[in-house]
């Protein structure tokens, strides 16, 4: 497993907000949704992304743009113009005022705007749930990245547009899987392309030392390792291992493990009804009490007291919002 495959291959998309936007000028959307992650692609006509802070930008066919959340952002036809709408957590649409506008904007299966031959098309994929794992990777990204279609061709933005507007059984779930395919294809354009300030953990995955170690940890992480145990199965010295590591990644191996394994174990504490115990075992600790102190240690919460805040949707969009929602 790669460090990007690795970070991803946890949290999914699940349920993700997808749709196409169709606009005629002039118009502009507050984003207040506090995603995470969303993924933004002219099909045609242009478009201005203009984020709380730096400088806007413009978006024409093939081009994609990724907002890192939480920070709100504005999408418009021009880059002053003022907002008429406001897309809240969950998705849900009003105007400036909180009225709704979901129902009155509907072009069709998860089709919005306020033409339906609107001269600006977009496709809009929004992560609605922070995932864990991910959490080194949305670090590693600026709150704005652009790919110009010069800079990038995927073939799955063809399939994502046929199959947005489709209604069938199993939609949504792929529908999931493409935006996951689109997020793996955008972020390894983003990390390869000439120039690009990688992440430590990226590049340190093409270091014939450390990305072996690295590989090991990910795939194998209830496995007992030791720092000694790791080099001796790279081929290494302990101490050549640790100082490369180091280096490299940013942090020593036990380190990265601790996290690894931690990241691995809040996505199972969200998503399963498994016990702390099982799923200290699954993660690599000996028991329930090895992992909740870690978990304390390092995240400030017990792994229970972070299993509750997420099912009461603490830190999760929408969780508590109710109509308006533009239908995905």
């Amino acid at each position: 497993m790669d460090a990007l495959a690795g970070l991803l291959d946890g949290p999914r998309a699940r349920g993700a907000f997808l749709l196409r936007m169709v606009m005629e000028p002039p118009w502009s959307v507050r984003i207040e949704d506090r995603a995470p992650i969303c993924l933004m692609s002219m099909t045609h006509g242009e478009a201005w992304i203009v984020p709380e802070s730096g400088p806007p930008v413009l978006a024409r066919p093939g081009d994609i743009v990724v907002a890192r959340g939480p920070d709100p952002y504005t999408v418009a036809h021009a880059p002053d113009a003022g907002p008429f709408a406001r897309i809240g957590p969950g998705g849900v649409c009003t105007t400036l005022r909180g009225e709704p506008l979901a129902e009155s904007m509907e072009l069709g299966v998860r089709t919005w705007g306020n033409a339906a031959d609107g001269s600006a098309t977009m496709l809009v994929g929004t992560y609605l749930m922070e995932g864990e794992i991910s959490g080194r990777l949305l670090d590693a990204l600026p709150p704005l990245l652009v790919l110009t279609a010069e800079e990038w061709n995927c073939s799955v933005m063809p399939l994502l547009d046929e199959e947005i507007s489709r209604d069938e059984p199993g939609q949504s779930v792929v529908l999931d899987r493409l935006l996951d395919l689109l997020l793996i294809a955008v972020l390894r354009a983003w990390f390869n392309r000439p120039g690009a300030d990688a992440p430590a953990w990226y590049r340190a995955m093409g270091d014939p030392v450390v990305g072996p170690a690295l590989r090991l940890l990910q795939n194998e992480p209830t496995h007992p390792w030791t720092v000694a145990g790791l080099a001796a199965k790279c081929g290494v010295s302990r101490a050549g291992l640790a100082r490369r590591f180091g280096e490299l990644v940013g942090e020593p191996p036990m380190a990265y493990l601790t996290g690894w394994r931690l990241a691995l174990a809040a996505d199972l504490l969200r998503e399963s009804d498994a016990t702390v115990e099982a799923i200290a075992r699954q993660v690599g600790y000996g028991g329930a009490f090895a992992l909740s102190a870690a978990f304390k240690r390092v995240r400030g919460v017990s792994p229970q007291e972070h299993r509750m805040n997420c099912r009461n949707g603490k830190g999760i969009p929408g969780s508590e919002e109710a109509g308006g929602r533009v239908e995905p």
